[in-house]
């Protein structure tokens, strides 16, 4: 059993590859224990806007690749050409990576290290974190913390949520003048809330699923809820529309957008689609008056600032590999715990069989130094015989290697030292 890490992310693969490999999060649960109940014997998976990764256990890679393009009904080969499959040190490299915000689209962004964390959260409730992963991911949060307190990845590091404020602001000048529509209720909306609501616009609305999470969020920022329901008849009265949820079908279609915009009389909509797989059907995006992008079109907005994070990540680096070698050496010692117990279980029987045959010697009446003279020249004996033997059946460049292992072993000087 080998560590993996195979997925897809924002360099390997387009948004409309990655919308059909994410995961719904109220599914993990239920996707992690299938995915151990034969592929993997330990799992975990980070799903985001820009990833998709298992993080697994196993004696094949491939069980779990096909795994994925089973659960999401996708021929293999339809995704194979935009997977990595990340082994053992380099799946450990790519972990402390990502929860570092070295591999993110927006070098050294926070909010990766919480979806980690979610993500593992949920893993431990499923039941599919082993000895392996437990401390793999105990690890990856300790070095993210290290590169956060030692480097200055995070500074001029800029969201999401403020790209999107960017370019509204490249579209409309003034904010101030527009109606805001934010469609969800979870962290990525309520952090570009609070983005826009810095800048004061006429009005925000939030429109969800469950009108009681839309009032809550609304509240915090001065707007108030509708229903999701509602959208189709208020599409149009809003000229910035921002939207993420978990849904796995569109929930904003052109028919509603060529609607809005004859009621808006051609007045430009400015909409942002932060979510995997996409809230916004994507032939919306070619509609006049309408400026549509999602998180792959936010990449050039999202690079400023970027000469300076370039320059910490790479103390970053220093720290990430440094730790690596820590993770591996443990790997190692723990890869050799079977190893040991075998020799201490063989050891045990020699011991045992040496010992009884002993007692039943001192029971017989034979002197105990005799008897224990004997005990011991016969567990010496028994202990060296297998290395002795070894040794004396090498030849050349294996007698060296096999001679300096045993020195090492039994920590052995040379007679010239």
């Amino acid at each position: 059993m080998q560590l993996y890490v195979i997925g897809v992310n924002h360099t390997t693969a387009p948004i409309q590859i990655r919308e059909h490999v994410a995961f719904n999060s109220e599914h993990l649960v239920s996707a992690l224990r299938e995915l151990t109940l034969h592929d993997a014997s330990e799992a975990a998976i980070l799903s985001t806007c820009n990833r998709t990764e298992l993080y697994c256990r196993t004696d094949n890679p491939n069980k779990p690749l096909n795994w994925l393009s089973k659960y999401h009904h996708l021929e293999a080969s339809s995704i194979q050409p935009y997977i990595y499959t990340l082994p053992n040190d380099e799946a450990v490299k790519h972990a402390f990576r990502v929860a570092s915000g070295l591999d993110s689209m927006v070098l050294g962004e926070p909010q990766i290290l919480g979806q980690f964390k979610q993500s593992v959260k949920i893993a431990q409730e499923a039941g599919t974190l082993g000895t392996m992963l437990h401390k793999l991911f105990q690890s990856t949060f300790e070095v993210a913390k290290e590169v956060r307190t030692n480097t200055d990845i995070g500074a001029n590091s800029i969201s999401m949520a403020a790209a999107a404020v960017k370019l509204a602001q490249r579209i409309f000048g003034n904010i101030s003048e527009q109606k805001v529509l934010f469609i969800g209720a979870g962290e990525m909306i309520e952090l570009c809330a609070d983005h826009f609501s810095v800048q004061k616009p006429k009005s925000m609305t939030v429109a969800n699923r469950t009108i009681e999470r839309g009032s809550n969020l609304a509240a915090k920022i001065g707007g108030h809820a509708i229903l999701l329901n509602d959208l189709p008849e208020r599409f149009a009265d809003f000229d910035i529309v921002i939207t993420s949820t978990a849904s796995q079908l569109p929930i904003v279609g052109l028919g509603m957008v060529e609607s809005a915009i004859k009621t808006r009389k051609h007045r430009p909509i400015f909409m942002v689609d932060l979510a995997v797989p996409r809230d916004i059907e994507a032939e919306v995006a070619e509609l006049d008056d309408v400026f549509l992008y999602t998180v792959d079109d936010l990449a050039q907005v999202v690079s400023d600032g970027m000469v300076n994070r370039q320059e910490a990540a790479l103390d970053a680096e220093i720290i990430v590999s440094a730790r690596v070698e820590n993770f591996m050496h443990w790997l190692k010692k723990r890869e050799a715990v079977p190893t040991i117990k075998a020799l201490r279980d063989q050891a045990e029987v020699m011991r045992k069989f040496e010992l009884e045959k002993a007692l039943k010697l001192i029971q017989k009446g034979e002197s105990v130094d005799k008897v224990l003279e004997a005990l011991s020249n016969a567990l010496t004996n028994k202990f060296l015989h297998a290395p002795s033997h070894a040794l004396n059946l090498a030849h050349g460049d294996e007698h060296t290697r096999l001679e300096n292992t045993l020195k090492q072993l039994y920590q052995i000087k040379d007679l010239n030292d």
